[in-house]
């Protein structure tokens, strides 16, 4: 199968194809992001950290406004992940600021910038090293409305496919078939953060067809002997060999103290054993070239959780066509993941 003939594929759903239409992100206020740091500035250091909410704005736009208001480097300005545009999101960014000296955010301010809250913390803030987001999303001119509640009360048992959300391969898979090309060498890429992005695609689809696989199979929440088990809230992770382990590690599973986990493919060979080895070795066997592209890059076989939880979840009926949910999500999970479970979404302005 070709890499254009795989993007044709959809991903298989966790309970079916919805029945439920939606019209989600009419306005930036319909899909709101709270970011979760997990941890307080410490009060001290040469690093000022503001959490701002910023309205229909790019993170790294919102990033080189601060540094040039603050006058630093752009290398000095720091978050822990970028945020969807359309949206209203409150997200952490810190900058390097001598101990002595005061920011003036007042001047940074605009219509669709404010700053709610800064501390000064001894350490930049990094990519990654926040607990999560909180996503509250208003869905619009929902067509079966109970099929749409049913849907999230299996999911609220069940859990949700951790696939990586469209926004990752770029627009019209972009960064998709240039991570292929560059592998190929029919395209050289020297700017850094382009080049992540392009190879960053290319693991997060091989993820995301083990993912859909498993479902297939009947395997979304069955032990294959030799599967890589990650416990929750972690990403400690442990071989299952023994079968005399299965009833217990079955019963964790249930009880969702343990998830299956996929690879994001790199150098080192598949980190499952046995029957799960060969089980993801026939699913990414249609590309076995873009695996082997990926493993002469320096990066290491990794895992991920294949599936995500709905903490603090809840679904409300504002009115007749309208519905809002919420929900928390571990950091690197994706909400248009959780909602192509509950309905086929599509945008719209706001009648």
């Amino acid at each position: 199968m070709s890499l254009i003939e795989s993007l044709h594929q959809p991903l298989t759903w966790l309970l079916g194809q919805p029945k439920s239409t939606a019209v989600f992100r009419s306005l930036p206020e319909d899909f709101y992001v709270t970011e979760n740091l997990g941890f307080e500035p410490d009060g001290e250091g040469e690093h000022v950290f503001a959490l701002i909410r910023k309205t229909g704005e790019n993170t790294d736009w919102v990033a080189q406004q601060l540094a040039r208001h603050t006058k630093t480097h752009p290398k000095d300005i720091g978050y822990a992940g970028k945020k969807d545009r359309h949206a209203v999101t409150e997200q952490w960014f810190s900058v390097k600021i001598p101990i002595k000296q005061a920011v003036d955010w007042s001047g940074f301010e605009s219509d669709t910038i404010q700053v709610l809250r800064h501390a000064r913390h001894s350490r930049k803030l990094k990519t990654g090293v926040h607990q999560g987001n909180r996503f509250v999303i208003k869905l619009r001119q929902v067509t079966e409305g109970d099929d749409l509640q049913q849907r999230f009360e299996q999911l609220m048992c069940k859990g949700v496919p951790n696939y990586f959300g469209e926004q990752r391969f770029g627009h019209d898979y972009g960064n998709l078939y240039k991570g292929y090309r560059m592998l190929l060498g029919e395209l050289r890429e020297n700017n850094r953060q382009k080049r992540g992005l392009y190879i960053s695609a290319l693991r997060s689809m091989l993820f995301n067809r083990v993912v859909s696989a498993r479902i297939d199979q009947g395997l979304w929440d069955k032990l294959a002997l030799g599967d890589v088990l990650m416990l929750n809230a972690s990403q400690s992770c442990f071989n299952y060999l023994d079968p005399a382990e299965a009833e217990g590690l079955a019963l964790r599973l249930a009880e969702k103290d343990l998830h299956l986990t996929a690879p994001l493919w790199g150098r080192g060979g598949l980190m499952t054993r046995l029957e799960a080895e060969a089980f993801e070795q026939s699913v990414v066997s249609p590309w076995q070239e873009l695996c082997s592209g990926l493993e002469t890059l320096g990066l290491n076989q990794e895992r991920r959780a294949a599936r995500i939880l709905l903490d603090n979840a809840f679904l409300e009926k504002e009115s007749s066509d309208q519905w809002t949910i919420g929900f928390d999500l571990p950091a690197g999970a994706f909400a248009t993941s959780v909602l192509r479970e509950l309905s086929h979404l599509h945008t719209e302005d706001a009648v």
